[in-house]
């Protein structure tokens, strides 16, 4: 295994547990009936009834069993063995049908055959895949014709500023344009920042939007939208604040930049 996904899969490993948790993802109310998907996705996506979805790099499976509540034929992925066998866990307490794989993402073609009538991925998943020319391949072989692919990501522009506790306003720090891998150490995670993960060392890769959508039009999808959006799920930035309707935005100019994308490509 190259020894940046391995390092992630340790990492991510970890973070299970400490995600399990946490406030940010909030177990106990998706048990009780909650469901985590974003509005924007349920709006664009559709309905979903009796339609077959595979979702990418599911983590621990809220979203593929929100899916699967909604009912759709569901099918999650993600390469850390511990989260898997959590969104099993969860799948069994809720009731629903769900089937759930571990695979590296780019070696799921040697163990699923399948087609599906959606491909799903969402919320910060890009940045940790350092080849998106063969990431696309593996998505399009999945999309059955007259299928489509969806991902609601965070705007690599958003990408770029310095996100640590105390900055106050927008400071370039990191590349726009494709590079990496850049190597990260920290005890925390997004959904809990006083954690203390002990595999620290992650990897991430840069991507820019031409290399987004150029990846998925090479693959053979025809592009049918894309959205920008001037807010975000979370407090990606530390100086940002929350709105009522509980979407993070910039404390000034909150239109002038976008932090969030979204776009849907079919396979005709």
């Amino acid at each position: 295994m190259d020894e940046h996904i391995k390092a992630n899969m340790e990492n991510w490993n970890e973070r299970v547990d400490v995600h399990k948790d946490s406030k940010f993802y909030d177990v106990e109310g998706f048990l009780k009936g909650n469901q985590t998907l974003d509005p924007i996705e349920l709006e664009e996506v559709g309905d979903v009834t009796d339609k077959s979805v595979l979702h990418l790099m599911c983590h621990f499976g809220l979203d593929t069993l929100s899916w699967a509540r909604l009912g759709a034929v569901a099918t999650g992925v993600d390469f850390s063995e511990k989260a898997i066998e959590l969104a099993e866990d969860l799948r069994e307490q809720i009731g629903v049908d769900a089937r759930f794989i571990a695979s590296d993402i780019y070696k799921l073609p040697d163990v699923l055959d399948d087609e599906f009538d959606i491909v799903f991925t969402s919320g910060g998943v890009l940045t940790w895949l350092p080849d998106l020319d063969k990431w696309a391949k593996v998505v399009s072989r999945y999309v059955k014709r007259g299928g489509f692919f969806y991902i609601r990501e965070f705007h690599p522009t958003s990408y770029v500023f310095d996100d640590d506790e105390g900055v106050k306003e927008l400071k370039l720090k990191f590349p726009y344009c494709p590079s990496g891998p850049m190597k990260f150490e920290d005890g925390g995670t997004y959904a809990d920042s006083s954690s203390d993960v002990k595999s620290r060392v992650t990897y991430e890769w840069s991507h820019s939007l031409s290399e987004i959508i150029n990846a998925i039009i090479d693959a053979g999808l025809r592009l049918d939208f894309f959205n920008e959006f001037p807010f975000t799920t979370w407090r990606e930035l530390p100086f940002m604040i929350q709105r009522d309707d509980g979407r993070w935005v910039l404390p000034s100019n909150q239109d002038s930049l976008p932090l969030m994308f979204s776009l849907k490509a079919s396979k005709i």
